[in-house]
């Protein structure tokens, strides 16, 4: 008799000889391949409690047959090299693309404290809501990249009935969170956590001479001095959105431990040279549940899956994305 779970397969990327350093891979695609820059309006969506996140919307189709949504990864937006391959892509048929922007990553701060983080599902369940109410009839698909995806998994196990997602993909995600914290803490990933938190740390200090944080009880000069995940999430992640300290974020948030319960079609993509994250935060096939495809490759860094020549690489992610949805979609 089969086993009620979900499968493991191995990837059909084929990192090419020049291109199987990890860090290569991660870093590279964002200046060496050649892309146009898509062409997408914004909108900006009022949230019940006040605040506002911002849409980016891709090209619109003739005749639109789905809407997919793309969630972006730490301090990401759509400015990210990522975002604009996959809208590229998937905007050349039938399919209407729109980037969700996490509360403060569309270049303008947000009005409340609260911020976005790993298992935050409320704005980007109001937004499915929204599509679903706006375009009904239509189905409606998910991409979701690094801490995007991690939100997405935390979406699709926790509100199978209200996200009406058709399928969803998952791009290199950090689905343990405190595996994460530890890995990007160490070695050359250093320079990526201090790429992120520089960025994390200046956007909330600006923030602070605007918004009202005396809740959270901490200071400009504190929050300086943090120098890692760890120390930031706990600082400030978890206290801010109501956890009871960084360890019960992780927990909270790890989409690992609620694999087994998502019904949603959905394919994982990863690579297990990330260097964000270490072999512990991959699944074996009795962590998932049947809906779930987790592709596994030798080589691809963190959303990189950089192929072809090295005087003309491509990214082999959005075609390998396209293809899943093609199954699902009209």
């Amino acid at each position: 008799m089969a086993n009620n779970y979900g499968k493991i397969i191995k990837s059909d990327f084929i990192a090419p000889q020049w291109a199987r350093n990890r860090h290569l891979q991660t870093i590279w695609p964002r200046y060496a391949i050649k892309r146009a820059k898509p062409h997408y309006t914004q909108e900006r969506l009022w949230l019940p409690d006040g605040d506002f996140v911002d849409l980016a919307w891709g090209a619109k189709p003739a005749h639109t047959k789905a809407i997919i949504v793309l969630f972006h990864g730490l301090e990401g937006s759509i400015e990210s090299h990522y975002a604009q391959d996959m809208m590229n892509t998937l905007s050349q048929g039938h399919w209407q693309v729109v980037l969700m922007h996490f509360r403060g990553c569309s270049g303008e701060p947000n009005l409340t404290p609260r911020a976005y983080h790993s298992g935050e599902t409320s704005d980007p369940l109001f937004l499915l809501q929204t599509l679903a109410e706006r375009y009904p009839g239509l189905p409606i698909a998910a991409v979701g990249f690094s801490l995007g995806g991690n939100m997405l998994l935390n979406l699709l196990a926790e509100h199978q009935d209200q996200g009406k997602l058709k399928a969803a993909v998952v791009v290199s995600a950090p689905i343990k969170l405190a595996e994460c914290a530890k890995s990007i803490n160490q070695g050359f990933a250093k320079v990526y956590q201090n790429h992120l938190l520089k960025s994390m740390k200046a956007a909330l200090i600006s923030k602070m001479h605007r918004v009202d944080y005396t809740n959270l009880a901490i200071s400009e000069p504190r929050v300086r001095s943090l120098s890692n995940f760890f120390q930031f999430d706990d600082a400030v992640t978890a206290p801010l959105h109501g956890f009871a300290g960084v360890d019960d974020y992780y927990q909270q948030c790890s989409a690992f431990y609620k694999l087994r319960t998502i019904t949603c079609p959905s394919l994982i993509l990863h690579s297990k040279d990330d260097p964000f994250m270490n072999q512990n935060v991959i699944p074996e096939e009795r962590d998932l549940s049947p809906a779930i495809t987790y592709e596994l490759s030798d080589h691809g860094g963190h959303v990189g899956f950089m192929q072809g020549p090295i005087n003309q690489p491509t990214c082999w992610l959005p075609q390998r994305v396209k293809r899943f949805l093609t199954a699902y979609l009209p």
